[in-house]
C-alpha cells in the first residue's frame, strides 16, 4: 500500500486530508518540487531543495523544514514505498486560513509529499524521438517560481497532446522560453545551446546537470536566446526534465529536425547521463562530475 507524508505524519493516501480553506486549494498559493530517486537514492537532492527554498522565498514563505529534515523525510518516504526508481512529489502551501487575497497573519504551512514508481522512457526513444509543437507563451511573468498554479501549462500541454505531440515549446516575444513542462536545448554547429535563466523559464535541475556534463566532457555550450526559426532549423532539439531526462525531438510542428532521427550529440549526452545515474545507484549519493 502506498504511503504519503502530510504535516508530520506518514499515512495512506486515502486518509490524507487538508481543509477546504487551504490556500493551495483556494488560490494555488504554494510551490512544489519533483525529485527522481534511482535505486532508492534521491537524485540531485541538494539542488532540488535549493530550488524549493528559492521558490518559497520568492512567494515570501519560510521553508518549514531544514535540509537535514527534508532529506530524512524524503528518504523515509521512498523506503516506505518500496525503494527502487521513484518520482517524489513535494508541495508546500501557505496553509489554511479564511479566504482573503492578503497573506494571513498566523498560519501553519501545509507540507505534503508523495512518491510513485518512475515511468520508464519510451522503448523506441533512440529510434524515433518525439514530436513537439510551438505555441505562444501565455503564462505569467514569474515562470522561474515552481508554483502549483499550472492551469496555463496544462492548457498548453493539452493542445500539444491533441495535436499528437508530447510537448508544447513556448514562444514569447519571438524567442523560445521553454516547454510547458520542460527545458529546451538545440544543437547547432556542434554547440549545445539553451536559453539563459530568467523570469520566463524554470531553472531546471536536469538542465543544469546537462550543462555540467557537457562542460566536463568537452562539449561547447552557450546559454543564449534563440528564435522559433532557429529551433526548426537546428541540427538537434532536446527536451529535459527530472522525470523524462533527455528527450530527443525529431519533429517540430510536423516538420523533421535534422535528419528526422535522434542525433549523435543526444546519443553521447544520454550515455553520459545514464553513466552518472549509475554512479548514484552504486554509491547512494550524488557524485562529482
Amino acid at each position: 500500500m502506498a504511503t504519503v507524508y502530510l504535516n508530520g505524519e506518514f499515512l495512506p493516501p486515502e486518509q490524507a486530508r487538508v481543509p477546504v480553506s487551504d490556500r493551495g486549494f483556494v488560490f494555488g498559493d504554494g510551490v512544489y518540487e519533483v525529485i527522481p530517486a534511482y535505486g532508492g537514492h534521491l537524485f540531485r537532492l541538494e539542488q532540488h531543495l535549493a530550488r524549493l527554498r528559492r521558490s518559497l522565498g520568492e512567494i515570501r514563505l519560510a521553508d518549514p523544514l531544514s535540509a537535514t529534515h527534508w532529506r530524512a523525510l524524503l528518504q523515509d518516504l521512498v523506503a516506505r514505498n518500496g525503494g527502487g526508481d521513484q518520482s517524489v512529489y513535494v508541495q508546500v502551501t501557505r496553509g489554511a486560513a479564511p479566504r482573503d487575497h492578503a497573506f494571513p497573519k498566523e498560519t501553519q504551512p501545509t507540507v505534503y509529499a508523495a512518491s510513485s514508481p518512475l515511468k520508464p522512457l519510451p522503448a523506441d526513444l533512440a529510434q524515433h524521438g518525439v514530436a513537439v509543437i510551438t505555441l505562444d507563451d501565455i503564462r505569467w511573468q514569474r515562470c522561474d517560481i515552481k508554483a502549483i498554479a499550472l492551469l496555463s501549462n496544462i492548457l498548453l500541454r493539452q493542445r500539444a497532446i491533441d495535436a499528437g505531440a508530447v510537448e508544447a515549446v513556448l514562444i514569447r516575444d519571438g524567442v523560445i522560453t521553454e516547454g510547458a513542462a520542460s527545458n529546451v536545448f538545440i544543437v547547432r554547429g556542434g554547440v549545445l545551446v539553451t536559453p539563459a535563466k530568467g523570469p520566463f523559464l524554470l531553472p531546471g535541475v536536469t538542465r543544469d546537470l546537462i550543462l555540467e556534463l557537457a562542460v566536463a566532457n568537452g562539449v561547447p555550450i552557450e546559454e543564449a536566446s534563440f528564435t522559433a526559426g532557429a529551433l526548426r532549423h537546428a541540427d538537434e532539439v532536446w527536451l529535459t526534465s527530472s522525470t523524462r531526462e533527455i528527450l530527443p525531438v525529431t519533429r517540430v510542428d510536423q516538420q523533421p529536425v535534422g535528419e528526422g532521427k535522434p542525433g549523435p550529440l543526444w546519443q553521447r549526452m544520454m550515455a553520459l547521463y545514464q553513466a552518472y545515474k549509475q554512479q548514484v545507484r552504486e554509491r547512494g549519493e550524488d557524485v562529482a562530475i
